[in-house]
């Protein structure tokens, strides 16, 4: 590897930690969700607030993040999200109201730009051939750091009992604050990285943009990259925001433009920031202990860690169309499979399931007596179960209690058809339609409109998320478990036949090709 390589490769990485901070956060609130209900007492919408204020954030930071980054520089908004991400850390890890936890998510939310600001910056400083493995890096970035949060959260879990100041009134703010030290270190890396020389060059910088290029392209390369990129500058001489957003709208980019909202809706909508933002709660569905949940979620983090890695290494070889097909027929098939396994599922709570529930629940601090009216009801669904323990237990009692009752009376679940299902879910999805979206993104949208181009893209992705995140507590509450998860193989399936039709390959050309193939060839 080349001095070169090295470089950009370092300097990927380095925008990329910015995901790493994200899948901390993610997973994070996910240990917390369950203690921070009972805390503040809250319902199934004010979780799936708690949950979503952070890509309500992001909704809101895409907005100004195309004219953030195209005024101060792509390094430079990335420096500010760093800041940011470190005091949504501190506001949400010392939060003593639900309101002011939301707030802290919020805020949070806001630093979730720095997956589309990454995507960016590596688009524009990677070679063609290497561009989608550098892109990618992004959602190795987020696999890692899920990985790390989930091991974080289940060695809080698992050594609670055992040490006097560790409680579940307090146990969330460890989780919450465990990502301050990472804030810290991007914040340090960041100093380290250069401008990206497509915007120094679209800025009239090009003594700048050839200082850059001697870190990312060899001397005799340097003088026909500058003439390429300015090429295909000359064409556009206005680059405000509202040029921008009228050239993005404009007829000419109506096959690109349909290229990036479907699958912005697809990716977000298929139910990823289900699994990843409620991992405990969805184990929790097939009977499992409050520790066994959390065990789980490491499985988790190593199976889109591994994934994350097959994405890498064939971005390049297979290429973008092959792999994201082959993961949305996967994502169906996934999703077929949790809902085959939960779809027979019913409730039998009799003695012996009373018994085992009440050493649960007197490890709760609740009243096991509490527990005495379920014995000998029988439920056929999981909603019609949880509307019934809505009527015994309060909100703060509910997400301590909900648990051990399925644990100990659900019966005819096919836990290995619903394991299969989310963990080859989790697998098509690190190794396709993740990581991939972000490639295609930095790829198809034309140096004319890129500033504004990829957090539209974002923002439409953001909302498909947005609605899972909010709504998957309440879809769990009023649907099931299984009709939910039906729901997202449906939306895949119908993503799987639109992107057959649409979805061009992409691999191995430059940014300003592709904006001759997609953009004037079809004008």
């Amino acid at each position: 590897m080349t001095s070169i390589d090295n470089n950009v490769t370092r300097f990927a990485l380095i925008a990329a930690f910015g995901g790493f901070v994200f899948g901390l956060d993610a997973a994070n609130i996910s240990g917390a969700v369950r203690y921070v209900s009972a805390l503040f007492s809250l319902d199934s919408m004010q979780v799936g607030t708690l949950v979503g204020a952070a890509l309500f954030g992001v909704i809101v930071a895409l907005f100004l993040t195309g004219t953030l980054c195209d005024r101060f520089g792509r390094k430079n908004v990335l420096m500010g999200i760093a800041v940011t991400y470190a005091l949504s850390s501190i506001i949400s890890s010392l939060a003593i109201s639900y309101e002011m936890l939301v707030v802290g998510r919020f805020i949070g939310g806001v630093a979730f730009a720095s997956i589309t600001v990454s995507a960016m910056y590596i688009g524009e400083i990677a070679p063609a051939d290497k561009r989608g493995r550098f892109v990618s890096v992004n959602q190795l970035m987020i696999a890692i750091g899920l990985l790390l949060a989930f091991i974080i959260n289940y060695g809080l879990v698992k050594i609670m009992p055992n040490v006097e100041w560790l409680t579940n009134e307090n146990i969330w703010r460890f989780m919450l604050g465990a990502e301050l030290i990472a804030n810290a270190v991007w914040i340090a890396l960041l100093l380290r990285v250069p401008e990206s020389p497509r915007w120094l060059l679209a800025k009239n910088k090009r003594q700048q943009a050839e200082r850059n290029l001697q870190y990312l392209v060899e001397p005799a390369e340097i003088p026909a990259f500058i003439d390429q990129i300015e090429e295909s500058l000359e064409n556009h001489h206005q680059t405000d925001t509202k040029t921008q957003l009228k050239e993005l709208f404009s007829k000419k980019m109506i096959w690109v433009l349909s290229i990036a909202i479907t699958y912005a809706v697809v990716q977000g909508a298929t139910g990823m920031n289900a699994v990843l933002f409620f991992a405990p709660m969805v184990f929790e569905q097939i009977g499992m202990s409050v520790e066994d949940t959390f065990m789980q979620t490491i499985t988790i983090g190593v199976v889109g860690l591994l994934s994350t890695f097959v994405a890498i290494a064939f971005v390049e070889k297979l290429g973008r169309r092959s792999l994201t097909l082959f993961g949305l027929l996967l994502v169906v098939v996934a999703h077929s499979s949790i809902w085959f396994g939960f779809k027979q599922a019913h409730y039998v709570i009799d003695d012996a399931a009373i018994a085992e529930i009440k050493i649960e629940v007197a490890k709760e601090n609740i009243a096991p007596e509490k527990i005495d009216p379920l014995n000998g009801t029988q439920f056929n669904t999981d909603v019609e179960m949880k509307k019934h323990l809505a009527t015994v237990f309060s909100n703060g009692e509910l997400p301590l209690v909900s648990g051990a009752v399925i644990n100990a009376s659900i019966q005819d679940v096919n836990v290995t058809a619903v394991l299969f299902g989310i963990f080859a879910f989790l697998a098509a999805f690190n190794m396709s339609i993740g990581p991939i979206m972000w490639v295609i993104f930095s790829e198809i949208f034309p140096n004319s409109v890129r500033s504004v181009a990829l957090p539209f893209a974002a923002l439409v992705q953001t909302v498909s998320s947005w609605s899972i995140q909010q709504f998957f507590p309440w879809q769990l509450e009023q649907f099931g478990a299984a009709n939910t998860f039906l729901n997202y193989g449906i939306i895949g399936l119908v993503g799987l036949v639109i992107m057959f039709f649409i979805l061009p390959e992409t691999k191995g050309k430059s940014i300003e090709l592709l904006e001759k193939d997609l953009v004037k060839c079809k004008a």
